[in-house]
């Protein structure tokens, strides 16, 4: 199983609406997906029709508690997708984790002990702490949303040393597969300007496709439905689409294989 966390320590810039719609694109193509919240605010959860109420097993169950994969995971309306939800139960987890010893280990344990699913998604908050952690050191890959405005691009670097201190401590074989531009607005001349300073100084990490601001990409969680579900036409799913193809291109073939 490939796992890739998404993940920007920076709020806003579209990382769980990349992890629903990029995990949906796959499951549509017939991959055996899973998607984990390891945000407490549980919006990945909701944007696949999750509803709180439902939530008897959560990512929760699985980092404290040590419950199984199989446990914790439900079903989606998505054919091929599944999810661990999260509930607000996660907020006070990082906390319960400082004593533990194997504290950055806790989802790598889980997700090992797993199986069945081609490739997992992983929503992760916007913070470089424990549940971050967890997931950076539990993952092959590493895709990083990014906002094209000014302020997106400060926290980038201090993402960048984390990525490489969980490397150099945990896990060497994590990998950057990419960078997504989000919100991407082509009547803004900044969103221009930051799209070609980012590609100019990380080159071709950074992905071609592009997401658009799109109404459609916003409204599509307030019915617990993928942007590519609720609107298969609109220009955000169409660009999620894309880059769903560009990064089936970017995945090592040992493990699209696997």
């Amino acid at each position: 199983m490939i796992t890739v966390s998404v993940a920007n320590q920076k709020g806003g810039v579209g990382k769980t609406t990349t992890a629903i719609n990029l995990a949906t694109s796959f499951a549509a193509i017939g991959w055996r997906t899973m998607l984990i919240d390891l945000d407490p605010q549980g919006n990945a959860s909701t944007g696949v029709g999750i509803e709180t109420n439902d939530r008897e097993h959560s990512s929760y169950d699985l980092l404290i508690d040590c419950k199984p994969l199989d446990e914790c995971k439900m079903s989606t309306q998505i054919t091929g997708l599944d999810i661990v939800p999260a509930t607000v139960d996660l907020s006070g987890a990082e906390i319960e984790m400082v004593g533990y010893d194997n504290r950055t280990r806790r989802l790598q344990g889980a997700l090992d002990a797993a199986g069945g699913y081609d490739i997992c998604f992983i929503d992760c908050p916007p913070s470089l702490g424990l549940l971050t952690l967890n997931a950076l050191t539990a993952s092959h890959e590493i895709l990083v949303p990014l906002q094209c405005e000014f302020f997106a691009l400060e926290g980038l670097s201090q993402l960048m040393q984390t990525i490489e201190l969980v490397k150099d401590r945990f896990n060497p074989d994590l990998n950057i597969i990419g960078i997504a531009l989000t919100m991407f607005d082509r009547r803004n001349r900044l969103t221009e300007s930051v799209s070609d300073d980012v590609r100019a100084v990380l080159g071709d990490v950074v992905f071609d496709t592009v997401i658009p601001r799109n109404v459609r990409l916003s409204e599509a969680p307030s019915y617990g439905l993928p942007a590519i579900v609720y609107d298969h036409h609109c220009a955000g799913s169409r660009a999620y689409m894309e880059l769903a193809r560009e990064l089936i291109g970017r995945l090592p073939e040992q493990r699209k294989a696997a």
